[in-house]
């Protein structure tokens, strides 16, 4: 589901490129496919004092994590890296469905070095952000 015969690649978007997210702009049209979730072996963390989600694999007590699928051709798919917060890279996640898709994760090591917070309660970007603009109101 990764790469396609004529180079696109699917990818999942949990971030600040979600649709009515700031940088949505990054995915350039890409073609939105559908609402997803991951499959439950993921951890959701708020890095650089809530600048970017940071995401990672774990063995055991993962949750999903809401997001959108997009086809995006090579030319979006390597802008859209271009664009990625430092320490950001992209892998192969698993989907609730089983298939797999392409997102940006960011290293478990180094959200352990900042204690940056856990909002995996969440369950995504989206419902965190609009929580965090409701305290501020």
């Amino acid at each position: 589901m990764t790469d396609a015969v004529d180079g696109s690649k699917t990818v999942f978007i949990c971030g600040s490129a979600l649709r009515g997210q700031p940088d949505h702009g990054n995915l350039q049209a890409a073609t939105f496919i559908r609402p997803a979730k991951t499959a439950a072996n993921y951890r959701l963390h708020s890095v650089a004092e809530g600048w970017h989600p940071g995401i990672y694999t774990v063995e055991s007590g993962g949750i999903s994590i809401l997001g959108e699928l997009y086809k995006l051709t090579a030319e979006q798919y390597d802008y859209l890296v271009s664009t990625e917060p430092p320490h950001m890279y992209p892998a192969e996640v698993t989907l609730e469905t089983g298939e797999r898709a392409i997102a940006m994760l960011y290293p478990q090591a180094l959200i352990e070095e900042h204690g940056w917070p856990d909002i995996s309660s969440y369950g995504g970007w989206a419902a965190y952000k609009l929580q965090q603009q409701a305290q501020q109101q």
